[in-house]
């Protein structure tokens, strides 16, 4: 239904467009379709380059948003909408550290989207000596509402960590969960799915939901209370991780092996479509849940936003740059995103996109509380920002204390009250 009301309100814009004479071509067949049939391929997308030529600029992106088909399929509508692209897939750059770092290192960006608040903070802060951003407001900046660092770098897809729950048999028998905060899961008196290593974007934002509730700028435990920790290890003692069995949260929910279970939004739908093809006791309904649901939270969820920004390649030339601004002018906007958003099951941070997309049915995963953009009181900090300048001590105190540890292989809780914090903080390196 969904991709039908994309389908038909792009085809209006495109004849609306086709009878006034004006507006950029759309990379659309209902566009070409207007071009007098000049298009020998019917399906390619016209340019929108407003009548430059951009053929002779390859424009290199670096990205952690970059699965194969995501690579192949931006490739693809680059080059219909009169770019060309150079992005390496996730079988070459896998996760957003891999994707700044490589930037960094080899200083021939012109791109840089996806990662999320934590990183692009970090960019934008200078800790990167490689990696500085040009000045850069695109048309539909107005659009991407508080996802934005001004002038720098625009939201692209909203991604949030969602607490799921089986409502059958296999879970809660019909009992409804209401959390306070998402540590309160390791009281439920239900199962749950813990990730099994550190590291991994998504690990670290089911972190970074679990730890909100223990924020204490004081603490010398990276900013976390000592409870916040023990709390952690209680998740992780108590869950259930599966070894290497898993692909994140979704597989041991939808087999029934626990009862409670986090993933990503993104692809969530898919996932539960294809559920029955990995389960004899699938995960059933996607917009109308037949047999699971989310977790009530009263915080609400640790969202992410991806964003995208133009580097500052140095020997670029001018109508290099002016390529480079045009693509990301054209990856932003409401049309693309909205093609992006429908292919890959992901939610645009621009708010036109999300209308072509879902109308007003907006999917209630995409409503919850953003605790990530809260501000921690006395630190003039929103959470992801905290988050940011928390997070290498975050990692070297799950790293030193053994966190996640395989399910046969638990070591000994930590003698809480008497860690050498200064040193746990610190990467055993």
């Amino acid at each position: 239904m969904k991709k039908m009301w994309a389908v038909l309100l792009a085809l209006c814009m495109a004849l609306t467009l086709a009878a006034c004479g004006g507006g950029n071509a759309q990379s659309d067949s209902a566009d070409n379709g207007a071009n007098d049939g000049a298009d020998a391929n019917p399906e390619a997308a016209a340019p929108v380059t407003d009548g430059a030529d951009y053929s002779d600029v390859t424009i290199r992106i670096y990205s952690n948003s970059n699965s194969t088909e995501r690579a192949l399929w931006l490739k693809q509508e680059a080059q219909d909408a009169g770019f060309t692209v150079s992005m390496d897939d996730n079988s070459v750059i896998s996760g957003d550290t891999a994707a700044v770092q490589s930037a960094n290192e080899n200083r021939d960006g012109d791109i840089i989207f996806g990662l999320n608040e934590t990183r692009w903070g970090q960019i934008i802060d200078g800790q990167y000596e490689n990696l500085n951003l040009i000045d850069w407001t695109p048309s539909w900046a107005d659009t991407v509402g508080e996802y934005q660092y001004p002038g720098l770098a625009y939201g692209i897809v909203i991604q949030n960590i969602l607490m799921l729950y089986r409502t059958d048999e296999l879970g809660t028998n019909g009992e409804e969960l209401n959390f306070e905060h998402w540590a309160d899961v390791v009281n439920s008196g239900y199962s749950w799915y813990r990730q099994n290593k550190v590291g991994g974007t998504t690990n670290a934002n089911i972190n970074s939901a679990l730890l909100y509730a223990f924020v204490d700028p004081a603490s010398p435990a990276g900013g976390v209370s000592i409870d916040g920790w023990k709390t952690l290890w209680k998740f992780c003692a108590d869950g259930v991780s599966g070894g290497d069995d898993y692909q994140y949260g979704f597989d041991p929910l939808n087999k029934g092996d626990v009862a409670i279970s986090e993933y990503y939004s993104s692809a969530l739908y898919g996932k539960i479509d294809a559920a029955a093809e990995s389960s004899d006791n699938p995960l059933r309904g996607t917009f109308d849940p037949e047999n699971w649901s989310l977790v009530n939270i009263q915080d609400g969820t640790y969202y992410i936003a991806e964003y995208i920004g133009i580097l500052d390649r140095a020997g670029r030339t001018e109508h290099e740059t002016e390529a480079v601004k045009a693509f990301a002018e054209w990856f932003g906007s409401a049309e693309v995103q909205a093609d992006w958003a429908e292919e890959f099951d992901s939610f645009p941070c621009n708010q036109d996109a999300a209308e072509l997309v879902y109308g007003e049915d907006i999917p209630g995963i995409y409503l919850l509380n953003n605790f990530a953009l809260s501000e921690i009181p006395g630190t003039g900090m929103t959470y992801a920002a905290y988050v940011a300048a928390h997070s290498a001590e975050w990692t070297n105190i799950l790293t030193n204390l053994g966190f996640f540890w395989s399910d046969d292989n638990a070591p000994a809780e930590p003698d809480w009250e008497n860690l050498d914090w200064a040193t746990l903080t610190q990467s055993a390196g």
